[in-house]
């Protein structure tokens, strides 16, 4: 009977509840203007900024931009309206932000929306020339305070160039009404 009972323990546990899925939702100054849809925005827009990194030289409000476009995309393409998406991308976007973190000096553990909020936040205040807000806005990610100067310029993150890439062309495939490379209907 004993031996049973402990037979029964990991199916039990298997029923446990699983914890609610992240959730994460862009600022509304995020909107990519003509790309309608803000995900679709963020999946152009990133995929763009970390295939050419050297086009952000100097501006480090984009750098903090296309890295909160790849901390959302990392969450918001797993599931809802976007769950029939390549199902490799979500891991290897997840890789990114990891590698994009670690780069930047982000603390790992920060949610992706504390992360959007705080480096979108960072954007904006350098696009108004405040770095004392920017830097302010940085310190939920990195509590040191040297993030601000980090965003001077945008590092070659082969995680993040993958993700990115491989997100956009599977929104061009599903643009195109296409699945995994085949027609959907």
């Amino acid at each position: 009977m004993r031996r049973r009972s402990l037979m029964l323990l990991p199916l039990l546990a298997a029923c446990a509840p699983m914890p609610p899925p992240e959730a994460v939702q862009l600022p509304a100054t995020a909107a990519v203007e003509g790309a309608g849809d803000p995900t679709r925005g963020a999946i152009l827009a990133a995929s763009s900024a970390f295939a050419s990194p050297a086009s952000l030289a100097g501006d480090p409000a984009a750098v903090a931009t296309a890295l909160a476009q790849l901390e959302f995309l990392a969450v918001a393409l797993d599931g809802g309206a976007w769950r029939d998406m390549d199902p490799l991308v979500v891991p290897m976007l997840r890789q990114g932000r990891a590698e994009a973190r670690s780069a930047f000096g982000f603390r790992p553990d920060a949610s992706a929306q504390a992360a959007v909020d705080a480096l979108y936040g960072a954007a904006a205040a350098i696009r108004v020339r405040d770095s004392a807000a920017a830097a302010a806005s940085l310190l939920p990610l990195a509590p040191d305070g040297a993030a601000l100067s980090r965003l001077a310029a945008l590092p070659i993150l082969p995680q993040a160039i993958a993700g990115t890439t491989r997100a956009r062309a599977a929104l061009v495939r599903r643009d195109r009404g296409e699945r995994h490379g085949r027609p959907i209907f």
